[in-house]
């Protein structure tokens, strides 16, 4: 990644310059992320995913794929085609993220003693499911592994062998470099914190999707919790009741970065791309027809 030299920009995002006068005042009388918090959920039907997925493993491929990989790359590719969603706010100025990535957490043993560790995707425009699917496999068998560890873990560990005070006094320190963007490359390319969307898998938990905080450590706007999918009676429009396979998100949004009819038009389309999987095996960057944006109203 290169460095922009403009004088403003970050190693990982551009200042934008000539914003509305609302997204220039916002930051400034808002300054913190977690007071900036937009929540709502959102329920998509999953028939259509289904029968993609046995398609996708009617050759029954080592690695399988499944309805998070599918989400995760939603997520990238809703981000990709809504750019203002990969926006971040830092030092009280709005910035445009140089890339669109993804992070989530691996339980490496499902037991209250099993450790937690971290997987970043690094996305590129032209990527398509079978990239991401192959991507995020790689990344499990490298963390799931005995003794597996992250560098954004082994950092938090590193701090928490050291004298108190001092590690206090680095992390204050890291605080600092945080808000003006000196935190090193090595950093920005780990921390989940500064990712494009956050994931959180709680259907593996068997819970249902809900809110989760945001932080103002990194640069993050986008959090999404994932439900367990599950069969749920659904009244159709002629009186009837069906049972469909149905997962439920949670949207946690810095409203800071946009606003609420772009918000709403980006979930529709996050849902309409779960509904119509076939379009995830298209590049990220590759626009939508017009026939299908009049479908996302």
């Amino acid at each position: 990644m290169k460095l922009n030299k403009k004088l403003g920009d970050r190693k990982d995002g551009t200042l934008l310059r000539n914003v509305d006068s609302m997204h220039f005042i916002m930051p400034i009388i808002y300054p913190n992320r977690c007071d900036n918090e937009a929540f709502i959920t959102e329920t998509m039907d999953l028939t259509n995913l289904d029968a993609f997925l046995e398609k996708k493993n009617a050759n029954d491929p080592e690695y399988k794929y499944n309805l998070f990989q599918c989400l995760v790359t939603t997520a990238l590719k809703t981000i990709t085609l809504r750019s203002k969603m990969n926006r971040f706010i830092a030092n009280r100025n709005l910035y445009q993220r140089k890339e669109v990535s993804a992070a989530f957490t691996v339980k490496q043993v499902f037991s209250d003693d099993g450790e937690e560790v971290l997987a970043f995707i690094h996305s590129k425009p032209e990527d398509t499911l079978d990239d991401i699917h192959a991507e995020i496999g790689r990344q499990l068998k490298k963390l799931k592994s005995k003794g597996a560890t992250d560098p954004s873990t082994d950092a938090m560990d590193l701090f928490n062998k050291l004298p108190r005070f001092i590690s206090k006094s680095v992390v204050r320190l890291m605080c600092v470099m945080d808000r003006h963007g000196w935190v090193p490359q090595s950093l920005i390319e780990t921390d989940p914190y500064y990712s494009s969307v956050v994931l959180s898998n709680l259907g593996s938990l068997h819970l249902q999707s809900g809110y989760h905080h945001m932080t103002n450590w990194g640069t993050t706007s986008v959090f999404i919790t994932i439900g367990e999918a599950k069969m749920v009676p659904v009244l159709q429009e002629d009186g009837s009741v069906e049972n469909r396979h149905q997962v439920s998100c949670g949207f946690i949004i810095d409203e800071r970065i946009a606003d609420g009819f772009y918000y709403a038009k980006t979930i529709k389309l996050f849902k309409y791309l779960i509904e119509n999987p076939e379009l995830l095996e298209r590049p990220l960057n590759e626009k939508l027809g017009d026939e299908i944006w009049q479908k996302i109203k």
